[in-house]
């Protein structure tokens, strides 16, 4: 069986998936299919991929992770990630990106729907008639106008809803305790406590994420405290509604029925729900319309094209760095340089990192300059892929403490980036870098407290040694006699006859042993050599 590497990254789409997807990632990439819900077929095929699109059926789990050893991205093409192991993800350095706001409107419409088919009886009608049964009598409804709905979770959809359903002329009071009242107010939504809105509302539509705090929110107690002529519709997330708690109350009158679309275990093809007439349900059709997944599938296409090629996404779940501005995106490279030449002159793990920005850079979030930073720093310490997600692990399991410190004040320079690290012996290491000029040249400016002025080079070299004559000399016949070409070089001392430091860059790698002859050679108290070829 060949291992040659593919020519182009390769991307396979576990699970149907629009056309559109197809056609958003374009023809850079070698798409692959498979059946993801078969783990038979799964794991032989994610042995070489560089992405998997999925939807709901492929479980990405970490057996998968550890199967896909070029695996640098999964991409959900929906909201919810129950199906994605994010935790083992992350730690494999694999980005996790979803489509987060592809079907709020489709979501918010099912609700909607759900809203007014409980109201009025719409399914069971419909069934009755088409089975020869006219019982008009039977499914007489409510009206929706001045009636009270309740909106637990005044997020992006609950938000949706609540615009859409006051064309009813419905008034609408909400629960978030995450959404300041005044806020709520703008919208014509009146804030209330859980326990007050279960009291006043005709209709209650869920719309929480599913967490431990939300989980069963809608219970028993909470069963035993709403009017018995509410209607209670969930179209968010299964466990929310206590389905058992829910049945009960349905049973003994104390609700006068339900819309249901999402269930605790699913696929769900029997419950006790299910028996009520009253009851509305659905098979988690909130997301299922040709335009949501349409969006879907193009949102990840989009953030695979990014995550492939080197980018941060701004719909990935396992990153801190957000949406990078413009201004920040040529530094990013830079950040990451320097990082890995701090490590080559720190020779170890700091016991804590700064990461200082400076300039009108900062006018922008700059925190993926931290991000970039770290995954220079590590590059070289660990045996595992580094990448903007994994990065901050990696610091976080050697106990390095990380700070971002940022201000707009840069009196040389337009903007700097500094790495600084404290060392176990606590020892002070830095190295500050700038991008010149419309090109963006990346130029080391510093190295501790020497000023220098150095473009950077794959091959460089950084000695420290007492100030006196012959020493660039000596380095230049080392050099020669090892055939090593030097293209630039900046010395730089305190005083003269104090502690002076080279930098110099060169068309080849240094070995060690020539490193070690040239530190011998001149007494250099450090003598490091940078190589940032990969």
């Amino acid at each position: 069986m060949s291992t040659a590497k593919p020519s182009k990254p390769v991307v396979l789409i576990a699970e149907e998936l629009s056309p559109a997807t197809v056609d958003a990632l374009g023809p850079d990439f070698e798409i692959r299919h498979c059946n993801g819900a078969d783990r038979a077929e799964l794991i032989p095929a994610v042995a070489d991929v560089d992405a998997i699109l999925v939807r709901s059926a492929t479980k990405v789990d970490a057996e998968a992770i550890a199967a896909a050893r070029r695996l640098k991205v999964v991409a959900r093409a929906g909201v919810g990630l129950d199906n994605v192991d994010v935790a083992a993800a992350t730690k494999a350095g694999v980005m996790v990106v979803n489509a987060p706001t592809s079907n709020i409107v489709t979501a918010a419409e099912l609700a909607c729907g759900l809203i007014v088919a409980t109201a009025r009886n719409i399914p069971q009608a419909n069934t009755a008639l088409k089975n020869g049964e006219w019982k008009r009598s039977k499914y007489t409804g409510v009206e929706l106008s001045e009636k009270t709905l309740g909106v637990v979770g005044l997020g992006r959809i609950g938000v949706l809803v609540a615009q859409r359903m006051s064309a009813f002329r419905m008034k609408t009071v909400a629960y978030d305790p995450y959404v300041q009242p005044a806020r709520a107010a703008q919208m014509g939504v009146k804030l209330l406590s859980l326990d007050e809105l279960l009291t006043v509302s005709d209709f209650i539509t869920v719309h929480l994420p599913k967490t431990p705090e939300t989980l069963g929110l809608i219970g028993d107690e909470a069963l035993h405290k709403v009017k018995p002529e509410v209607r209670i519709v969930n179209a968010a997330r299964g466990g929310i509604v206590d389905e058992a708690a829910l049945a009960s109350a349905l049973k003994e009158g104390r609700v006068a029925g339900a819309g249901l679309d999402v269930y605790a275990t699913e696929p769900c093809t029997d419950s006790p729900l299910f028996e009520f007439d009253q009851v509305v349900a659905t098979p988690h059709l909130g997301a299922s319309t040709g335009e949501a997944q349409e969006k879907a599938g193009i949102a990840v296409a989009k953030s695979v094209r990014l995550a492939l090629a080197g980018e941060l996404v701004p719909d990935a779940v396992n990153v801190q760095g957000g949406v990078i501005a413009e201004d920040a995106r040529p530094a990013l490279p830079l950040a990451e340089k320097l990082g890995r030449i701090f490590t080559a002159l720190a020779g170890e793990v700091a016991v804590r990192l700064d990461v200082e920005v400076y300039g009108e850079i900062t006018q922008h979030d700059v925190k993926v300059l931290e991000l970039s930073a770290l995954k220079g720093v590590f590059e070289d310490v660990v045996a595992e892929t580094v990448s903007y997600v994994n990065a901050p692990l990696f610091a976080q399991e050697r106990g390095v403490e990380v700070r971002l410190t940022t201000s707009s004040e840069s009196p040389d320079h337009r903007n700097v980036v500094t790495v600084r690290g404290t060392l176990s012996d606590g020892q002070e290491v830095s190295i500050s870098g700038t991008l010149a000029g419309p090109k963006h040249q990346q130029k080391i400016v510093a190295v501790g407290e020497h000023d220098i002025d150095l473009a950077l080079a794959d091959h460089m070299a950084v000695l420290r040694y007492s100030d006196r004559p012959g020493v660039v000399g000596t380095l230049g016949r080392v050099l020669g006699e090892a055939g090593i070409n030097i293209a630039g070089m900046q010395v730089s001392r305190s005083t003269a006859g104090g502690e002076a430091l080279v930098a110099l860059t060169v068309d080849d790698s240094i070995p060690a042993t020539v490193m070690s002859e040239i530190a011998v050679e001149i007494d250099a108290t450090s003598a490091r050599a940078v190589n940032l070829t990969d």
